[in-house]
Formats: structure tokens, C-alpha cells, sequence
């Protein structure tokens, strides 16, 4: 059964002129499997990663996330089943950088409002020990390092216990070595945790070395 699938997924901008930016996107992602998106700019790949996070709801064919249609769900439960079922990373790491680490990875969570504080408190000490750096979690977020802080991006995004976590060039602001620290992380979350992640990235290296690349050209995806 797949964690995520789509069908026919069309997409259109209307502004300045009419234009298709994706044309009839069909394929399903597995759970437990670190897939990758790729493409030139402009070919459509992070506007369907935001169809997919249930972000942009302006577009045909459906869209199932955990066997559940997206497609006539209301804005309110959408916003719940983002908090719940999908965690973010994005390639700036959006933390509060007054904030301590142990703060930042506890925001979700104590949105969704599932756990005490004291019970979130302790999952994201468990998520920072996870990504190595459970050390740092008392210290502001502004303190340490770009690799340091994107592990904490994907702490935060863990905190929830998503069933997908989407990734949006979630290494293309790091140097070579914080971008393989990045990808064993995800390879890692993938192997050992059964983590569905689906990433869009422009590094050749960390794609050929996810699960399964999915290649789109003009907004279609290559078969």
C-alpha cells in the first residue's frame, strides 16, 4: 500500500498568461523509501512538492496521502494533517534563532497539542539525541553551526512522528560535508526507522544515492 499517491495531477498558472506547469503527474511513494525529485529550474518539481504537502490545493486529479483524498478536505484539516502526517525541512532551516535548539524542535508538537510539555520535552530530546547533537539543545539556535542548525530542522521535523517528511533542497545551503551528514541522517531515518521522505534536490550525488529518482522535465515526469 502506498503512503503517498497521486494521479493525474495537473497544474496551471494564470498570472501574467495561462500556463501549464504540470501536466497529468501520476506516481506513488512507498513507505520507508527515500526518493528524490529532480529537474532543471522551472520544471515543476517544488510546485508539486507543495501539491503534495497539501499546501497548494489549486489543481486537478487526486492526491492521497495514507490512503486518505486530499483533494475535498477543508483548509483546518489539511493544516491538521500537515502537523500530524508530514514534517518540513527546507534548505533554510526557519529556526527561531533566539530560541534554544530543545525550544525549536518542541514548536510543532506543542501545536498539535497531543502531548504534555513535559512528555514533548522529553521527544525532542530523544529526536536531538537521534541526529547527534542532544548536546546542543539548551543553546540558542543562532549559536551554532549551518549543519548544526539544519539537524535541528530535521528534529523539528520529527517531532510529530510524521509519516512523510518532504524536504525542499534540504542540502543546497550546505558544504559538501554537512550535505553527506544530511543525506546519512536521511538515509539512516529511512533504513532504520522505516522514515518516508520525499526530497527535491539539484545534487546528483544525493539523489543517485536515495531509493528511487523521480526525473521531471516540462512538468511531466520522465518514465
Amino acid at each position: 500500500m502506498p503512503i503517498l499517491k497521486t494521479e493525474n495531477i495537473n497544474k496551471f498558472f494564470h498570472e501574467p498568461n495561462e500556463f501549464q506547469v504540470l501536466k497529468d503527474i501520476s506516481f506513488e511513494v512507498r513507505r520507508g523509501e527515500l526518493l528524490t525529485l529532480m529537474g532543471k529550474s522551472g520544471c515543476g518539481k517544488s510546485t508539486l512538492l507543495y501539491i503534495l504537502s497539501t499546501m497548494d490545493r489549486d489543481y486537478t486529479g487526486n492526491l492521497f496521502i495514507d490512503n486518505q483524498l486530499m483533494n475535498n478536505l477543508s483548509i483546518d484539516e489539511l493544516a491538521a494533517i500537515r502537523n500530524e502526517k508530514i514534517g518540513f525541512v527546507f534548505q533554510f532551516h526557519y529556526l527561531l534563532g533566539e530560541f534554544s535548539c530543545l525550544k525549536n524542535v518542541m514548536i510543532p508538537a506543542l501545536k498539535l497539542g497531543k502531548y504534555s510539555t513535559e512528555e514533548i520535552e522529553a521527544r525532542a530530546y530523544e529526536k536531538l539525541r537521534v541526529l547527534g547533537i542532544e548536546d546542543q539543545a539548551l543553546k540558542p539556535a543562532s549559536k551554532l553551526s549551518g549543519g548544526q542548525q539544519q539537524r535541528v530542522a530535521i528534529a523539528r521535523a520529527l517531532i510529530n512522528d510524521p509519516l512523510i517528511i518532504m524536504g525542499d533542497e534540504p542540502t543546497g545551503n550546505l558544504d559538501s560535508k554537512n550535505t553527506d551528514i544530511v543525506f546519512n541522517i536521511f538515509r539512516e531515518l529511512a533504513d532504520e526507522y522505516g522514515q518516508t521522505i520525499i526530497a527535491v534536490t539539484h545534487d546528483d550525488d544525493f539523489a543517485k544515492k536515495s531509493d528511487r529518482i523521480v526525473e521531471m522535465i516540462d512538468g511531466m515526469i520522465l518514465k
